[in-house]
């Protein structure tokens, strides 16, 4: 089994080890792993902040770059949500339009791809740690994620998981929301990192950088003895 992986650019920029940590896991399962380093953003940023013509060009280059590998995977549900959603919008009926039907049914996130396509959900990864799980939105609401993460926690040795309250509800990133409304971003911050807190884990765990980069910063700013991972992190530790 080969894949071509897709490096969203919150892993690219911020966390980069995430990124690699992904290749470990998906070398485990015995999958060849290739990188193609012209790729670029999905235009997910451009599109829900309303330069759509903007999104179509960064778009289309997208489907350049992955259109000659079997299958996609990458570490972000919104990512790979955006390419699985609104693309089609942009490329049906268009020069691209098979190219895209293509690589809509090939590419898949993570924990998807370890669950659901290589049925696998023990990784043989130990962490002795007590942790909680968040929810995306895009995961939950865009991809349709909710167990496969679980079910890859839960065969982690030694891994506690406990969960929160309102795993499900956003936690106030948002993509650009967290810009425009900064003070309403941090409040819906704060409120998940205390719903993480009461349980008394070490570690909040999420399948989305995005938001476990808002988090961390509302808890560096405010000193809270918490920290945050994204799964792939988790999935190659061998405590």
């Amino acid at each position: 089994m080969e894949v071509g992986i897709f490096i969203p650019c919150f892993i690219d920029q911020v966390y980069p080890q995430t990124g690699m940590n992904m290749v470990k896991v998906l070398e485990k399962t015995g999958v060849r792993v290739r990188y193609n380093p012209d790729q670029t953003c999905c235009g997910q940023i451009a599109f829900n902040s309303g330069y759509w013509d903007d999104a179509k060009c960064v778009a289309e280059k997208f489907i350049r770059d992955f259109v000659n590998y079997k299958q996609v995977v990458g570490p972000s549900a919104s990512c790979v949500a955006m390419v699985r959603n609104y693309y089609p919008g942009m490329f049906d009926n268009s020069v691209l339009h098979n190219e895209n039907r293509q690589l809509r049914k090939r590419i898949f996130e993570l924990t998807d791809y370890l669950v659901n396509v290589l049925k696998i959900e023990d990784i043989g990864a130990s962490f002795n740690a007590k942790a909680t799980i968040h929810d995306s939105c895009a995961a939950l609401r865009e991809y349709g994620l909710k167990d496969e993460a679980r079910k890859l926690l839960s065969n982690v040795k030694g891994l506690e998981i406990i969960e929160m309250e309102h795993t499900d509800v956003c936690c106030g990133f948002g993509g650009t929301f967290s810009i425009k409304h900064e003070s309403i971003a941090t409040a819906m911050a704060e409120q998940k990192v205390e719903n993480a807190a009461k349980t008394g884990a070490e570690y909040i765990i999420s399948t989305e950088a995005s938001c476990l980069m808002h988090l961390q910063g509302y808890i560096s700013r405010n000193n809270i003895p918490i920290k945050v991972l994204h799964i792939a992190d988790v999935l190659v530790k061998n405590d």
